[in-house]
């Protein structure tokens, strides 16, 4: 009797803590498009580039939990938008001096957002927030991290966004060609991307390829 009472208390904590993990999950996911539609974004964007982002890390050597992880948790790399005005996020061309300060104030709000959970589903998803804007050069922000102090995470984010973004339209811009979008995360290996990333994106290119055509904007 003792033995499935212990049996049945494990059961019961094992499906509460499942429970949780949904709950925290499906809490990501919805922030994460609310980000997207400040941006005016269908939410395609967050599903290409977190999928580019899982490709990465498995290719670089991160386990499949790990891997899950950033699947679910890279959405939420721009939560921070949400605290930026209209009037700055959805300017049609070039910002000012003025507004890129405010432009640069998201990873920290996204931080401070995801802040004081310590599951390891919204600790990478803060990781995402206050890192995808840093450098490999030290001159990204908001702390001019440089190297490999800018978590790995962030460092494949960074490639994964930067890549979408550029192939893609936004408010303020045109989408550049998909050529194009690649060689300038070529160029910039080593400046702004970490040169391993960036060869593993060259080296599974097709595979990035593929998923985006395959997640590509309906109306595209």
């Amino acid at each position: 009797m003792l033995h499935d009472q212990k049996g049945l208390l494990e059961e019961m904590v094992r499906q509460r803590t499942d429970e949780l993990n949904q709950t925290r999950l499906q809490v990501v996911r919805r922030l994460g498009r609310a980000a997207e539609y400040r941006d005016n974004e269908t939410g395609y964007h967050i599903l290409r580039m977190s999928t580019y982002s899982a490709l990465l890390a498995q290719h670089l050597g991160w386990g499949e939990a790990a891997c899950a992880l950033m699947l679910n948790a890279s959405p939420m790399h721009d939560i921070g938008r949400i605290g930026i005005p209209d009037a700055v996020l959805l300017k049609p061309g070039r910002l000012d001096a003025n507004e890129m300060a405010v432009i640069r104030t998201h990873p920290e709000i996204g931080a401070s957002l995801l802040a004081g959970d310590n599951s390891e589903l919204l600790r990478m998803a803060q990781t995402f927030a206050r890192t995808h804007r840093e450098k490999w050069d030290g001159s990204g922000y908001p702390a001019g991290l440089a190297g490999p102090s800018i978590p790995q995470a962030g460092r494949i984010v960074a490639v994964a966004d930067v890549f979408d973004a550029l192939s893609s339209s936004r408010p303020y811009k045109r989408a550049s060609k998909v050529e194009d979008a690649v060689a300038h995360v070529i160029d910039n290996s080593g400046s702004h991307f970490a040169p391993n990333v960036v060869r593993c994106f060259q080296e599974h290119l097709p595979e990035i390829l593929a998923i985006g055509n395959e997640h590509r904007e309906p109306h595209v």
